[in-house]
């Protein structure tokens, strides 16, 4: 498969051989550009958001040094080296084929930038796949590097982030804080206050307000009626 997909990519036109030589390495520059775009997105969001954007770059880079410790203890020749034509010039002799870190990096950053955008999924999925394949197209890599490489990208780089995203929260949410002046997360509404509050009985919906129901009867003391009986008593024409 490597051969006829070498073989193809040499008939293409010139214009296409810079576009995916140049691609790869522009690709990446793509999806830091996306990084920061998604960071602006996230500022206002929950911490968590942000964090995981944040930390999406530290999983890729230990998805990278995992592709790094594999490529040494495989130690596959590059399929370049065997004399076959190809459009990109051969990497050196102590720089090993298995796996791409380029479709690591890609594969990674595309599903790292899908933990804290979802939205991003339709286009950063087709580049990532993309700029794995044009390692393969230009001679560089066989189709089962980019392969490898895509898988470990996909499978570790969000898996260190999400082991990262909980010790970044709580540093975001400082650092949100003493910016924002002490405001980490979106603000909440209060609750309404109780319509029924003022009225003695909430359950009465047409009860009065205590303030305009009248004061109840009271009497007056026992000594006080005694002093009014003993005035109508001395009262002319009372007998």
């Amino acid at each position: 498969m490597y051969n006829d997909i070498v073989g193809f990519s040499l008939t293409t036109p010139a214009w296409l051989h810079t576009f995916a030589e140049v691609g790869t390495d522009a690709g990446l520059f793509l999806f830091a550009a996306l990084f920061v775009v998604a960071a602006v997105r996230a500022w206002r969001g929950p911490a968590r958001d942000l964090a995981l954007v944040i930390a999406g770059p530290a999983g890729i880079v230990g998805a990278y040094v995992v592709s790094e410790v594999v490529k040494l203890l495989v130690r596959e020749d590059r399929p370049c080296r065997g004399g076959v034509a190809t459009i990109a010039a051969c990497p050196p002799l102590d720089d090993w084929s298995f796996p791409s870190n380029h479709s690591v990096i890609a594969a990674g950053a595309a599903a790292t930038l899908v933990l804290a955008w979802r939205g991003l999924a339709w286009l950063v999925f087709p580049l990532a796949a993309v700029m794995a394949f044009s390692r393969v197209f230009v001679g560089v890599h066989y189709p089962h590097d980019v392969a490898a490489g895509f898988l470990l990208g996909v499978a570790l780089a969000p898996l260190f982030t999400l082991l990262l995203v909980g010790a970044v929260t709580p540093a975001v949410r400082l650092a949100r804080a003493r910016l924002l002046g002490g405001q980490s997360e979106p603000s909440r509404p209060a609750p309404h206050a109780n319509p029924a509050a003022p009225y003695a009985n909430p359950s009465a919906p047409h009860a009065e307000p205590l303030a305009n129901q009248p004061a109840p009867y009271a009497e007056p003391p026992l000594a006080n009626r005694s002093v009014a009986s003993m005035s109508r008593s001395r009262m002319p024409g009372s007998e």
